[in-house]
């Protein structure tokens, strides 16, 4: 009896142990990378909010750079997990081995922006007409470009459809470089009343301060915008938190939180700024990644 006693105090001992070491332990923090067209529709707050409300121990800190900054912040071991949309670079740090766990949890559209007036004359073309117009009327004097200029996804997106329309704008006084973020970029096109390229869901979510620009092409598939979700490899890269990594990685694919993703900005924009990826089950949105990925 009193070995059987002893044995009972050991395990009641052991669990009270643990439950203040899970009370009292310090917060831990979790860093992320993300691009800035994400960060700017409030949803990675959104989710992480509801990950806190589980976690309530886990501080998230997230740093909003271009889709290149966030990639060369987990090879430098900044961070423990990026959130980007360009799969041309993201292949080079799978290669490299700085990034597993890669994860398509949603998508939307990119957008070319312009003008009410649309001095190009782009509205509804194919994208690459569009882009072949916009340089035509650079070129005449009659309007004006602006590009991220910072190797983030949109960047390389519409570096990209000036490729297919085999044209090359750098260095021309039409063309801008603006070195900022998605949002910043989208004021000083209006402020200039030019065109430029943005993913939808930014442009939805500033829409009502862009007073002077409007979506014009806003269809073809050079146009679709994956967005992707990894894990730092700490096999690879020191002093990373794979394990916490993982785990907020695998809240944001569960069904809970896609089905959050496909309703979010439905109530204040009268449509989703994202559509989830639901696990890709037929494999498109994995096949478009890899062409845009370049194989």
């Amino acid at each position: 009896m009193r070995g059987h006693l002893l044995t009972l105090a050991l395990v009641l001992g052991l669990i009270s142990a643990t439950y203040i070491w899970q009370v009292t332990r310090a917060p831990v923090t979790l860093r992320v990378s993300t691009t800035t067209s994400l960060y700017a529709t409030d949803l990675l707050e959104e989710l992480a909010r509801k990950f806190q409300e589980k976690h309530p121990k886990v501080i998230i800190e997230f740093t909003p750079v271009g889709s290149g900054e966030a990639l060369k912040k987990a090879e430098n071991g900044d961070v423990d997990m990026v959130f980007v949309h360009a799969p041309n670079l993201e292949k080079k740090y799978l290669e490299k081995g700085v990034l597993k766990f890669g994860e398509i949890f949603a998508y939307n559209t990119f957008v070319i922006l312009g003008p009410k007036d649309d001095p190009a004359g782009i509205r509804d073309m194919d994208p690459i007409n569009a882009m072949i117009a916009i340089y035509e009327a650079g070129e005449a004097g009659t309007t004006k470009f602006v590009s991220r200029g910072d190797n983030s996804g949109t960047h390389n997106r519409e570096l990209w459809l000036w490729n297919l329309a085999g044209l090359d704008p750098s260095g021309n006084d039409w063309y801008i470089e603006s070195g900022t973020g998605m949002a910043q970029t989208l004021m000083i096109a209006n402020e200039y009343g030019a065109y430029t390229i943005s993913d939808i869901g930014t442009y939805l979510k500033l829409s009502s301060e862009l007073t002077y620009l409007t979506p014009l092409v806003t269809q073809g598939s050079e146009l679709l915008n994956v967005y992707s979700v990894y894990v730092v490899n700490s096999d690879v890269i020191k002093g990373v938190n794979e394990r916490l990594a993982y785990e907020f990685q695998q809240f944001v694919l569960s069904d809970e939180i896609q089905n959050f993703i496909r309703n979010y900005g439905v109530v204040e924009f009268g449509s989703s700024l994202f559509s989830p990826a639901n696990g890709d089950p037929d494999g498109s949105l994995r096949e478009a990644w890899n062409q845009l990925a370049g194989g």
